[in-house]
């Protein structure tokens, strides 16, 4: 398997035009292309209904390796991958990895917070982690990962990275604009590879100086810059088997199936599209989106215009530039680069993306947005506690609620994904249910534990910086 960026001149280079095509080890050190786009696969695996057949009953690591296989091609051999994805994964709280819960007829939830820091970004993280370390063994390679988060990716990073002989790791997050929980996971991990930076600013303001990180060649090589958030291909790669996991629990390839999705980076319901273009029979997707809405404005109404964004009740999705958008519009636009790049310069120049409307068309057959706000979703979190007893984080309540209001129909059921456990969002919770969940026992003195993290501005010089800082300490 090669691949390819979204903004290239021809099907070889990226998807902005200067990156030369790769393997996936070299896309997973990458991160982003050099020329500021997204790595994509040259082409699609397809399975067929046999191949899906095939997965039905296996432990779900084995689903994971065998789904990720095709996009791994000849860069790891599968008996390796199926070891990572083993070891990965061995560690998490359920023995199902990633158990399905019926909520009501046809109505399920998909918890995804089982995994070491309580949210679905462990399911990706945890083989990230494993893949460095294996990769860059290979090749006697050390890197330097810099990540923003909005509050789940920053930690989940760092507990996969933390203590790895091979990797720095930096985490930019906005300054006081993640619940607590999500703060003290990242900044009370005190191993000497692990950096964090809370920027005064939001998240969009962290995302923008990563990639312009990305875009800086001589920093990029001098630290040799890589990237674990979804703008790494492998972090969709490993997201796709829970979408495949789900589907087969429920009937699937002899039934469809139905995806909700809260999201704000368009990452992880990316992946699920992407389940759908290998073969996977899935009737709709559903985008749940808080009152930072860009992404169901744009399936409402095409308008896909940038506004501040608003703290919410689930910060993780206080996001108004989606970076895996450019994937899909990479795919709409029938993998023309040259208009890609274009479109995206000038989405970020005037703040507003123009598509033509056959394009937004079929964007709709596609994906359906929902927006829930604060209200709603404290609502949503009431009412599913008093209905059944079932706890969902102000993210999980969103994609149920998504599911509630936009049902597949037909006898399809459809899957809402649980993104982060409760006990991440305690404030929110006791408010909506009276109840303050209670953290795991192994994060019960997470409140004690000591803080190491600088808050910087918004200013790209203090953060390369403070990045050549955690670099020079561990390299001398």
């Amino acid at each position: 398997m090669r691949y390819i960026s979204t903004r290239g001149h021809s099907p070889d280079i990226s998807t902005r035009g200067q990156a030369p095509a790769r393997d996936f080890a070299d896309v997973l050190l990458a991160g982003l292309a050099e020329d500021g786009g997204l790595f994509m696969p040259e082409t699609w695996p397809h399975f067929s209904p046999a191949d899906w057949r095939a997965l039905r009953g296996l432990p779900y690591a084995d689903v994971a390796a065998r789904v990720m296989q095709p996009f791994v091609g000849g860069a790891i051999p599968f008996e390796v991958l199926q070891g990572i994805c083993r070891d990965a994964y061995a560690g998490f709280g359920h023995p199902a990895v990633a158990p399905l819960v019926q909520l009501e007829t046809g109505l399920f939830t998909q918890e995804l917070f089982h995994g070491p820091t309580l949210a679905f970004k462990d399911m990706a993280m945890q083989v990230l982690g494993r893949l460095f370390d294996h990769v860059l063994a290979q090749r006697d390679k050390r890197v330097t990962i810099v990540g923003a988060t909005s509050g789940d990716t920053g930690s989940a990073a760092i507990e996969a990275c933390a203590g790895r002989d091979r990797v720095d790791i930096m985490i930019l997050h906005p300054h006081g604009r993640t619940s607590e929980v999500q703060r003290r996971q990242m900044t009370t991990v005190l191993a000497p590879n692990v950096g964090n930076i809370a920027v005064q600013g939001t998240f969009d303001d962290c995302q923008d100086l990563v990639k312009a990180l990305f875009a800086d060649a001589g920093f990029r090589d001098e630290v040799r810059l890589s990237a674990v958030n979804s703008i790494n291909w492998a972090r969709i790669a490993a997201q796709i088997p829970y979408y495949v996991a789900s589907a087969l629990a429920l009937g699937a390839p002899d039934r469809e199936v139905a995806f909700s999705v809260p999201t704000g980076n368009f990452g992880n319901v990316l992946a699920a599209w992407v389940a759908r273009r290998m073969g996977l029979p899935v009737a709709r997707l559903v985008v749940g989106s808080n009152r930072n809405d860009i992404l169901a404005r744009f399936l409402a109404a095409n308008d896909m215009s940038m506004q501040p964004v608003e703290p919410s009740l689930s910060p993780s999705m206080d996001i108004q530039v989606s970076s895996n958008f450019e994937r899909l519009l990479f795919e709409l636009l029938d993998r023309d680069a040259d208009l890609t790049r274009q479109t995206m310069l000038d989405f970020r120049r005037t703040g507003r993306m123009t598509v033509a409307a056959p394009v937004w068309h079929h964007a709709r057959t596609l994906f359906h947005g929902f927006r829930l706000d604060d209200p709603g979703t404290e609502a949503e979190i009431r009412r599913l506690h008093a209905a059944c007893g079932y706890l969902a984080d102000p993210h999980s309540a969103v994609g149920i609620a998504a599911a509630r209001a936009l049902p597949a129909g037909g006898g399809v059921p459809t899957v809402a994904m649980a993104t982060a456990h409760p006990a991440k969002f305690p404030d929110a919770m006791e408010i909506a249910t009276g109840h303050r969940p209670a953290l795991p026992p192994r994060m019960a003195d997470l409140f004690g534990r000591e803080e190491r993290f600088s808050v910087l501005p918004n200013d790209l010089g203090a953060i390369e910086a403070a990045v050549r800082a955690l670099v020079g300490r561990n390299r001398v």
